[in-house]
C-alpha cells in the first residue's frame, strides 16, 4: 500500500450531509435552489448535528446532467449565486463548525468546455481521447473540423478527458500511455482546479466517476497510480483536506488516494451489493441489469444483513487505518429511504444502524425527515437513465414548513426545478421540529449521541452476536445495538451478563437470556452504567 499521510483527524468523526443544491433552498424566488438559500438554512445543519457538507456539482455548465457537464471548473453556475456567495456560506458553515465540499467531475468535461471546442478543430490536441479515423465502438461522430470521432464518459454530450490507456494496441493509435502530454496535462489540470477551491477554504471533494479516468484499465492500476499521485500533492499542499470517491470499492479507492469511498449502488464485482442489499426494495430508481434482491430493511423479514456484512468485512479489513468506509441514507442517483413500500414507521430502525456502525454515516437532504421518492417525474437534466431507472424523484425539493412549495421557493409551482412532493401528509421539518417524538429528532439525538461516544463512531470495534432478525452487535465491547427491520417481532439468545442501560430503544426487551425485538424496533444500550 502506498504511504500517504494519515487522513485530517477530524475525518475520523464526520457526519455527512448531501446537498443537491438546486433543490435544498431557494432564496430569490426563480425556483432553483442556490448558495444563499443553504447558507440561510445552515442552523438547521447545526442544529441535526451534522458536520460536514458535500454539495452535488456548482460550477459552470449547460446542465444537461444537472451540472456534471462540466464548462468552467473555476467558475461556479450563475443559477446558483456568485463566488462572493460561495465564500460567505462557505465561512458562515465554518462559523458553525461546519466543512463544505465540492463535487469534482474528474473524467470528463462538458462538450461545451473549451477544451473541447478547441480540441475539435485541432487533431494534435491530446486532451480528450480522439480515433483519426472512422468511428469505433462507444465513440461519438466529432462535431468539428478535425476528423474522426471522440470518446465519451457516460452521456455523449460529456467527452472523455484523456489520461491514457493501461493497455496499448497498435491496431488502435488512440491508445495513449499515462504518460503522455495529454494525459500529464490533465492530471496537472486537476491540481489547478483543487489547488484553487481548496484556496478558498473549501474542505475538499467528493469526486465523481473516480474508477473511469485510465480506459482499459481492468484492475485500476494505473487509475490508482494518478490518484496516488494526486494525494501525495494534497498531502503536501493541503494537509487538512479530504478526497471521497464516486469509486464503490473501498479496498481499491482508498489505498489508491482517497481518504474514503462511499457505499454505493454500483462499484466493484458485487455491482453495489452492500448497499442495495440494506436498502433496495426494488422501487424507485432500479437498473434493470440488477439482479433481484430482498433487501435487509423491508418489512418482510426476507432480506439479511450478511451481504452488507462480507462486503463490510471485506473492505474494512483490507483498509485497516488507512482511510474510511461512508454508507449513505441515499443519494442524487438512488432511491430515499422513504421509497416504495417502505412507509415512515420503518425508517427510525434504518437510521439507528445507520448512525452506529463503524462507517461514516452520509445523510441524503430530505432523509431526516422522511422525504419521500416521487415515482413517475419526467426527465429533467438527464435524470432518466432507464425504464426504471428515474433518478429525479430521489432530487425533489427539500421540505421546510407548509408554507407554498413547502418552504422551498416563492417562485410558482410551474417555475420549480422539480415538482414538490403533492401529499397532504409530507414531512417538513417545521412539523419535526415541533413533534419531539418525529424522526427528525431521533435522528438529531443518534447523531448527538455517536458524536459524544468515541465506541459508536468509525473507529470503535464491533462484534456482531446476531446476524439476523433481530441484528445485535456490541460497539467498544459496551454498547449493546438492536436492530429489528421487520414487520414481526423477533427474538435471538444473548448470554450477556448485563440488560444495561436504554440510551435510544423503542420495542425492544433484553430480559436475561434473550433479546426480544418488536416489528421494526430499535434500541442501543449501555451495558457499562449499571455496573
Amino acid at each position: 500500500m502506498t504511504s500517504f499521510r494519515p487522513a485530517p483527524a477530524w475525518l475520523a468523526d464526520a457526519v455527512f450531509y448531501q446537498i443537491y443544491p438546486q433543490s435544498f433552498a431557494d432564496s430569490n424566488g426563480d425556483g432553483i435552489g442556490d448558495f444563499n438559500g443553504i447558507a440561510e438554512r445552515l442552523d438547521h445543519l447545526a442544529w441535526l448535528g451534522v458536520n460536514t457538507v458535500w454539495l452535488n456539482p456548482c460550477f459552470v455548465s449547460p446542465f444537461r446532467d444537472a451540472g456534471y457537464d462540466v464548462s468552467d471548473y473555476l467558475a461556479v453556475a450563475p443559477r446558483y449565486g456568485s463566488l462572493d456567495d460561495l465564500a460567505k456560506l462557505v465561512d458562515e458553515a465554518g462559523r458553525r463548525g461546519i466543512r463544505v465540499l465540492l463535487d469534482l467531475e474528474a473524467g470528463h468535461t462538458s462538450d461545451e468546455h473549451p477544451w473541447f471546442e478547441a480540441a475539435a478543430h485541432d487533431p494534435t490536441d491530446d486532451r480528450y481521447i480522439w480515433a483519426a479515423e472512422g468511428r469505433p465502438d462507444g465513440f461519438v461522430p466529432s462535431p468539428g473540423t478535425r476528423p474522426g470521432a471522440y470518446l465519451p464518459n457516460f452521456f455523449a454530450f460529456q467527452p472523455a478527458l484523456n489520461f491514457g490507456y493501461a493497455r496499448a494496441n497498435p491496431a488502435q493509435p488512440w491508445r495513449l500511455p499515462v504518460d503522455a502530454e495529454g494525459p500529464r496535462a490533465n492530471r496537472a489540470a486537476l491540481r489547478t482546479i483543487m489547488d484553487h477551491w481548496l484556496g478558498l477554504g473549501l474542505s475538499g471533494f467528493r469526486v465523481d466517476m473516480a474508477a473511469s479516468l485510465v480506459k482499459d484499465d481492468p484492475d485500476k492500476t494505473e487509475t490508482a497510480k494518478v490518484w496516488a499521485e494526486l494525494r501525495h500533492w494534497l498531502d503536501d499542499a493541503h494537509p487538512d483536506a479530504v478526497l471521497l470517491s464516486e469509486w464503490g470499492e473501498p479496498e481499491v479507492s482508498v489505498p489508491a488516494g482517497f481518504h474514503a469511498d462511499f457505499f454505493l449502488q454500483f462499484g466493484g464485482p458485487t455491482d453495489g451489493l452492500a448497499l442495495r442489499s440494506l436498502w433496495s426494495n426494488g422501487e424507485g430508481t432500479v437498473n434493470e441489469s440488477w439482479d433481484p434482491l430482498d433487501c435487509f430493511f423491508d418489512r418482510s423479514g426476507r432480506g439479511s444483513p450478511r451481504p452488507f456484512l462480507e462486503a463490510w468485512g471485506k473492505a474494512s479489513t483490507a483498509l485497516g487505518a488507512s482511510g474510511f468506509i461512508s454508507l449513505p441514507t441515499a443519494n442524487h442517483d438512488f432511491s430515499r429511504l422513504n421509497c416504495g413500500p417502505r412507509t415512515p414507521e420503518q425508517l427510525p430502525a434504518a437510521f439507528a444502524f445507520q448512525l452506529t456502525w463503524p462507517t461514516l454515516p452520509a445523510i441524503y437532504y430530505g432523509d431526516e425527515i422522511g422525504m419521500r421518492h416521487l415515482p413517475g417525474l419526467p426527465d429533467q437534466e438527464g435524470s432518466v437513465l432507464g425504464p426504471r431507472y428515474n433518478r429525479a424523484g430521489s432530487r425533489t425539493p427539500m421540505q421546510w414548513d407548509e408554507g407554498p412549495n413547502a418552504g422551498f421557493s416563492t417562485a410558482a409551482p410551474d417555475r420549480l426545478y422539480l415538482p414538490v412532493d403533492p401529499s397532504p401528509t409530507r414531512p417538513t421539518v417545521a412539523a419535526q421540529r415541533a413533534d419531539d417524538t418525529s424522526l427528525l429528532h431521533l435522528v438529531r439525538r443518534l447523531v448527538t449521541l455517536r458524536t459524544h461516544t468515541p465506541q459508536l463512531g468509525s473507529r470503535g470495534s464491533v462484534e456482531v452476536l446476531h446476524a439476523g432478525h433481530p441484528f445485535v452487535y456490541l460497539r467498544g465491547g459496551r454498547y449493546l445495538v438492536v436492530i429489528n427491520p421487520r414487520e414481526l417481532s423477533a427474538s435471538c439468545a444473548y448470554d450477556g451478563a448485563r440488560a444495561g442501560v436504554p440510551l435510544e430503544a423503542d420495542g425492544v426487551t433484553v430480559n436475561g437470556s434473550t433479546i426480544t425485538a418488536e416489528g421494526f424496533a430499535y434500541g442501543i444500550f449501555d451495558l457499562g452504567a449499571d455496573r
